[in-house]
């Protein structure tokens, strides 16, 4: 292989061209720094392609069709199509993010990284040849992928992962998803409204199992209602195909029984991609694949990680808070993230959102914690739009402060944030009762919630 001997310095290289390592392009660039970001697939990441974009297209059409609006499958195909710039052909066009690096000032290189050593990062080019690179800050932001189990058979079957989940432009016959998540539940309702036999499992006692237990009913009542088949508490054991061409494939599961599709979507977890990354050249020893940066978000000196692989959620928006903040703490300002308050969403019918500790979480921690719940389909709310849900909060009864809330029931994916604020900002929960709510919305709802809690702290 032929190789160049020049070495090309910039302030900052950045691998991995994703939500978190688009972040740090921006903020890098916007502090005058020179910036080279190196990915070996798709400028954009998972979320323009393969995740976050086309999963809430899917989502979008899904809706549509099952109210009975205009919006067959090809349509849906067609839409999450141009969604992610794949109209017409194979594989996502990423020139336009390519292009919005150039115009930012930063030099975008296509390739596999390593990191040969402090400040130096070689780049195997997609093109030939091999690109040394000097930074004073190197930042690691390479997402994750698909988490594969170690299953017999599971390579004899038609396996998707997320990636076919979300590109399809043919429904399967029937589809069966391993893993209970949001990536799960979310492509679980896209499917089954489209008419698709589905089934979902999970080894937890119920799905998106990290969540409030009212959401996960929530969820798993709205999947069923779409028609799709719920199995919990068992786990896939082994794999194989049908008995004839054209059956589904079967899965074998731990309770002795068998589930079937004629696609089988692995969505168990994600893995990180650092092995192969020489991240040992700077001093960096992996655990299970795995590191943990300190609360600056370091890994080694003047070396960084965000995104996925840094914790301590997997979600798009804390890339994007990790990206920028990695940047400023490099030039020294004295910030850290602050991850007390991180908002999440399910963006099923009905949405599910929630910030902050679960009540065992806070007791756990010493605190005294107690949860309140109001209804949101006796709520004007719910009598208005014809909705459900909940809306839970976990208060410090001693502070009087708001410590987290779970919710689901319509637009809540949008109302969680006054609570993430809330949380993040300790505000008192008679603050927030004094606060005007406009009616009747789910934010009312809340709002008469906040109140509620206020008296009877008042009276405790």
């Amino acid at each position: 292989m032929a190789e160049d001997s020049t070495i090309d310095s910039f302030d900052f290289v950045i691998i991995g061209a994703g939500a978190a390592g688009e972040s740090a392009i921006t903020a890098a660039r916007e502090h005058g720094q020179s910036v080279a970001v190196v990915d070996s697939d798709l400028f954009g990441g998972s979320c323009a392609f393969w995740a976050c974009m086309p999963s809430k297209a899917l989502l979008h059409a899904a809706a549509v069709h099952h109210a009975g609006g205009d919006f067959p499958w090809q349509k849906a195909s067609d839409f999450r199509d141009y969604m992610i710039d794949r109209e017409g052909t194979d594989y996502p066009d990423d020139s336009s993010h390519e292009k919005d690096y150039r115009k930012q000032g930063a030099e975008p290189i296509r390739g596999t990284a390593h990191v040969a050593g402090p400040g130096r990062v070689d780049v195997e080019l997609r093109s030939g040849g091999t690109r040394r690179l000097k930074a004073r800050f190197i930042v690691v932001a390479v997402g994750s992928t698909t988490r594969i189990p170690p299953m017999e058979g599971l390579d004899r079957v038609n396996a998707w992962t997320n990636r076919e989940g979300t590109s399809a432009r043919q429904l399967p016959k029937s589809l069966l998803i391993m893993g209970g998540g949001p990536t799960g539940v979310e492509l679980a309702q896209v499917y089954a409204r489209y008419g698709v036999p589905v089934t979902i499992m999970d080894s937890n006692d119920r799905l998106i199992s990290r969540d409030h237990p009212r959401n996960s009913a929530a969820v798993r009542e709205a999947l069923e209602k779409d028609g799709a088949t719920v199995r919990l508490g068992v786990r896939a054991t082994s794999a194989g195909p049908g008995v004839k061409p054209g059956d589904p494939d079967r899965v074998l599961l731990s309770d002795g029984s068998w589930a079937e599709g004629h696609a089988i979507l692995v969505a168990i977890g994600r893995a990180f991609p650092l092995v192969d990354l020489g991240l040992e050249n700077v001093g960096v020893q992996l655990a299970n694949g795995a590191v943990k940066p300190d609360d600056h978000l370091r890994i080694a000196e003047n070396v960084f990680l965000i995104g996925d692989p840094a914790g301590p959620e997997l979600h798009t928006h804390v890339s994007h808070y990790e990206g920028d903040m990695a940047v400023r703490i490099a030039l020294g300002e004295e910030v850290k993230p602050d991850f007390r308050a991180i908002p999440r969403a399910t963006y099923t019918d009905p949405e599910t959102s929630s910030t902050g500790l679960l009540l065992e979480e806070a007791q756990k921690r010493g605190l005294d914690a107690i949860e309140r719940t109001i209804d949101i389909a006796t709520s004007a709310k719910g009598y208005v739009t014809q909705s459900g849900g909940h809306i839970t909060l976990v208060i410090d009864r001693k502070d009087k402060a708001l410590l987290g809330a779970f919710m689901a029931g319509p637009g809540v994916s949008e109302l969680i944030h006054e609570c993430v604020l809330a949380v993040k900002l300790r505000t008192p929960i008679d603050v927030l009762a004094d606060t005007i709510h406009a009616f009747p919305t789910a934010a009312r709802v809340l709002g008469t919630l906040f109140i509620q809690v206020s008296k009877e702290l008042a009276t405790s």
